[in-house]
């Protein structure tokens, strides 16, 4: 149902369409050229609710965080160029994993855009920057245009590959009134089938493979019925890298993580990778002409980019592995179960995983104190780099990485936007003491909006994983790694959240504990030293070809 005319501002034209587009929340930070748009939101406010960050790059994760979360489109709001700079890192991390984040840029006057008159926070061709970060970006040109604008947005948002888009106002059109017609969201948007064809083509290889194996990425997040059950049909395992992780249980006898599939990558005779680039499997683990592989994917643009396959289907994950489940019967051969077989390897995996202590240890102790549906969200950290591997994972939406953009000062302000996504969820989120400090004021944001979440950071005084491949590369040349950091207890106390410190992992498990009993932040610091190298496990080199 479309409602009949009104006369809006451009800001308020914005609003509206937001919130009929099921929009609850934005993130971001007022401004002279988002002043009618704040002041829409303020009389909105029974419908969008506003946090209000400290700074542009915050709310950006933060928007991603609800994005990750809840797999509806996160909401940033932010001034013309240093804002839209300041949260390009968060676009870009959308970007990578696949998240619908919306951007919304305000401009400078429309009279004055790409003059080069030296305007406040004017840069040149912002337009063009946007959409070197997003999948799709447009300027509402009139107040008029912001319905049919922000519906384009969010079917660009939440059709095909879901990535990042931004629209952007000039200042003066988000003033300016104009008689507009709203617009409802359109039916949700129906992916095409696969191809028959495309399908068979795909069944008759898997069907017929002696030791079949699922490599599933991002794109397989929300399709864990359908993994699970082809996996248990072809006796296939499924390995899952961290875009997947969840989608099928860590209990699930045949769910396993990179480090497995890099053992079981040598036999494999037929490999089904679904929602994933097959990175770093094909380019680094190798292939042969004895490998067969059979890509599911949604963007026909990652079909062979790495690899030609034997076959292929270009189709949204869970469609895609519906009609594999229809067709594969018709060809499939008959196979011992690989269940003792998955076993034995997963135990000859842990004794090495177990040799990363302190870090496993202290993942066990974050994984009993979480409950089984909590977010956990990792960043660029000593245990954040082991979590991948062996962090046990139940639910689809539950493992939160900032994916091949490795974005330090993530975690914090994305978990703050997954609680906000998932309120009726715990979150915790891990850092290093050098990324930590990239987003510290956003725990004021935290504070002043009642976030409730824990934040553990790891302190070992450096830039870890830096200092370790100057010593281990670079014949010891440290330069520029070692950090002079506060007191962070100090500095929890300032920000009037809970802050504790642990110096176990049982110290550990009491204190997140503690802290998901308390209302509001609380900061965890954990002393670290030295820790054991993961990297032969986290990137395993060739093994076939």
């Amino acid at each position: 149902m479309t409602d009949a005319a009104a006369r809006m501002t451009g800001g308020e034209a914005i609003v509206d369409a937001l919130a009929r587009h099921g929009v609850d929340t934005v993130f971001g930070i007022p401004g002279v050229q988002l002043d009618p748009l704040f002041a829409a939101l303020h009389d909105a406010r029974n419908r969008i609710r506003v946090i209000h960050t400290r700074h542009e790059q915050g709310a950006g994760y933060m928007a991603l965080g609800y994005a990750m979360a809840t797999g509806r489109p996160g909401t940033a709001i932010v001034v013309p160029g240093p804002g839209l700079l300041n949260a390009s890192s968060a676009i870009a991390t959308a970007y990578a994993v696949n998240a619908p984040l919306l951007c919304v840029a305000g401009q400078i006057p429309s009279r004055l855009i790409g003059k080069g008159t030296g305007q406040l926070h004017e840069i040149p061709d912002q337009l063009g920057l946007a959409r070197g970060l997003t999948k799709w970006a447009a300027r509402m040109d009139t107040p008029s245009d912001a319905p049919k604008v922000v519906e384009e947005a969010f079917r660009r948002l939440m059709s095909g590959r879901k990535r990042p888009v931004a629209i952007e106002m000039a200042m003066d059109v988000m003033r300016a009134e104009a008689d507009l017609q709203p617009v409802d969201p359109g039916p949700d948007s129906t992916a095409a089938a696969p191809d028959p064809d495309d399908v068979e083509a795909a069944a008759r290889l898997l069907g017929g493979a002696q030791r079949p194996l699922i490599i599933a990425g991002g794109g397989a997040a929300d399709a864990g019925a359908g993994l699970a059950a082809l996996a248990e049909m072809l006796q296939a395992p499924v390995v899952m890298t961290r875009g997947a992780l969840g989608a099928v249980s860590s209990r699930h006898p045949l769910a396993l993580t990179p480090p497995h599939g890099h053992r079981l990558w040598r036999d494999a005779d037929v490999v089904l990778g679904v929602g994933t680039r097959l990175v770093p499997m094909v380019p680094v683990w190798g292939t042969d002409d004895e490998l067969k592989v059979v890509h599911l994917d949604i963007d026909a643009g990652e079909i062979g980019r790495n690899h030609t396959p034997a076959a292929s289907i270009c189709a949204d994950a869970a469609a895609g592995l519906e009609a594999l489940l229809d067709a594969v019967p018709r060809h499939n051969r008959a196979r011992a179960s690989r269940t003792d077989e998955i076993a034995a390897l997963r135990s000859a995996l842990q004794k090495e995983f177990d040799r990363l202590d302190p870090q496993v240890p202290i993942l066990k102790a974050i994984r009993r104190a979480l409950p089984e549906d909590g977010i956990f969200v990792e960043e660029l950290t000593q245990p954040g780099y082991v979590a991948r591997l062996v962090f046990p994972v139940y639910h689809p939406r539950t493992y939160i990485h900032p994916g091949y953009q490795g974005t330090l000062g993530y975690a914090a302000p994305t978990a703050m936007g997954a609680k906000i996504g998932r309120p009726d969820r715990k979150v915790l989120a891990i850092s290093g003491d050098g990324g930590f400090m990239f987003n510290v004021q956003e725990l004021a944001t935290a504070a002043q909006h009642g976030i409730d979440l824990v934040l553990v950071l790891f302190n070992d005084g450096a830039y870890g994983n830096v200092k370790r491949f100057q010593q281990q590369l670079f014949d010891g040349k440290e330069i520029a790694v070692d950090l002079k950091n506060p007191d962070f207890m100090k500095l929890a106390d300032a920000f009037g959240i809970q802050g504790l410190r642990a110096k176990s992992p049982p110290e550990l498990e009491r204190a997140i504990a503690r802290g998901f009993d308390t209302p509001g932040p609380t900061l965890i610091e954990y002393p670290i030293g030295e820790v054991p190298d993961p990297w032969h496990l986290v990137q395993p080199g060739k093994i076939r070809g």
